[in-house]
């Protein structure tokens, strides 16, 4: 399903080291990608990857990129293609009414969605918004002061992020969390370290939770959260990547109850939801945050829908000034299965996930490390009780055990010092004789390793 691990430099020794003066034939360049390219590429749409999260493909959402890139517009203004974002703020009202997300985050107000990239740009835009927001209410010269939080199992974009908005380091405060609360946030210990850091002369101005945490899929209690951001005049933000998918299903959507607190949301439609990469949806509470904080308006832009406030211009509520059609993949995906089919979906891997977990929970020689929430199972291979072998080093070669096979991919973490195995299903093809196959594999492996730590 994956290539074994090619080494670094293999593609140099096998490709010309400049582009030809002559065009090629198309047939010699596919020959290439398939004797070249391919071995090198792991499939992350094969039904035997479990790694990471889930980046899913489909026809529609593939057809919408194709159309995407044969229209091929650059839509930063309303005026550069009026349909792309037209298109892009109904989709993603669609979207949000399908999370049964609060009005104030729809258009028809004073937020709305708009496509990011990726979730690590979604993180950046809107804490540059609260920076400046921040900032115009204490005053320019109080960056140094500014502090950020999130629990220690927030996503490594949100450390990034603060190193673009100027942020200090030692004031990017990422709680400790731990098995006691399942790896979520604790609101306690949030409200204890604002207050240490109001009583310094620090200010408080941003928050970031998270429903479904990249290592355990740990869900922050975003009500309970939400109320000391409101009480402590900071930006909420929610970043639902992964698990923001399964909130459409009714079961699942208190998942994201508390969101009524927050001044903006996001889920990536290209994890989970059968969208091709890259669309990652944002919604905010009040737009013109954003466009404070990043619009520019030069003479050669100028237009008069822009310049009479009549339209949206996404160029200001994202980094770049360019943007592709990504709304027409979404848009294709929404009307070409519905909503009750996306749901199917969902449902179908959560109840992968549980198998799994289940065949787990069955060998003794393993256990599962957090509880099991959406389609992420976090389990590890217990270490011998009469020998020394290390549990940490048991599980790394478990792991380059099974991805060595090439017959199936997975991923690791740590939690509480502990070396953690993951398990995602969210591929579109995977089945559960896939998922059962895996496990063989996992089975097979461990079992050799237990003979080898014994001998």
């Amino acid at each position: 399903m994956h290539v074994k691990a090619s080494k670094p430099g293999y593609l140099r020794n096998l490709l010309p080291d400049s582009a030809p003066n002559q065009p090629d034939s198309f047939q010699h360049v596919l020959d290439d990608i398939q004797a070249k390219i391919l071995p090198g590429v792991t499939h992350w749409q094969s039904p035997n990857y479990f790694a990471y999260y889930p980046s899913n493909s489909s026809v529609a959402g593939f057809l919408g990129e194709m159309l995407s890139a044969g229209l091929n517009i650059v839509g930063f203004s309303w005026i550069t293609s009026p349909a792309a974002t037209e298109l892009e703020m109904i989709v993603l009202d669609w979207l949000a009414k399908m999370l049964k997300l609060p009005e104030d985050f729809l258009s028809a107000g004073q937020g709305g969605g708009v496509i990011q990239g990726t979730a690590s740009e979604a993180v950046l835009v809107v804490l540059l918004a609260a920076r400046d927001k921040a900032l115009r209410r204490v005053g320019k010269g109080a960056l140094e002061k500014l502090v950020v939080y999130a629990s220690d199992q927030t996503h490594s974009a949100l450390q990034k992020a603060c190193q673009i908005a100027g942020i200090h380091p030692e004031n990017c405060r990422l709680l400790k969390a731990n098995s006691s609360t399942n790896y979520a946030l604790s609101p306690e210990l949030l409200s204890e370290t604002i207050s240490q850091d109001l009583a310094i002369g620090l200010i408080p101005f941003f928050l970031c939770a998270t429903v479904g945490t990249t290592s355990s899929t740990a869900v922050d209690p975003l009500l309970a959260l939400g109320k000391f951001a409101k009480s402590n005049e900071m930006w909420f933000h929610v970043d639902a990547a992964y698990a923001g998918s399964a909130c459409i299903c009714p079961e699942f959507r208190h998942y994201i109850d508390g969101v009524e607190e927050a001044d903006s949301f996001n889920m990536n439609a290209h994890k989970w939801f059968l969208t091709n990469f890259d669309c990652s949806a944002l919604w905010v509470k009040d737009r013109s945050a954003l466009v404070q904080a990043l619009s520019t308006n030069p003479e050669f832009l100028k237009n008069k829908a822009s310049q009479a406030n009549m339209v949206v211009d996404y160029k200001d509520w994202q980094i770049p000034l360019g943007r592709r059609f990504r709304s027409l993949k979404l848009w294709m995906v929404l009307r070409l299965y519905g909503l009750e089919n996306l749901q199917c979906y969902i449902r179908s891997h959560i109840k992968l996930a549980k198998h799994f977990e289940d065949l787990v929970a069955q060998d003794t020689r393993f256990e599962v490390v957090t509880p099991r929430i959406f389609s992420l199972v976090c389990f590890r291979l217990l270490p011998p009780s009469n020998g020394e072998y290390h549990g940490n080093k048991l599980n790394h070669e478990l792991l380059d055990a099974v991805n060595s096979t090439g017959n199936v991919f997975i991923s690791h973490t740590v939690l509480s010092g502990k070396y953690i195995l993951r398990f995602a299903v969210g591929a579109p093809l995977t089945e559960e004789k896939h998922v059962n196959a895996a496990w063989k594999v996992l089975q097979d492996k461990a079992t050799a390793l237990l003979g080898e730590s014994l001998r």
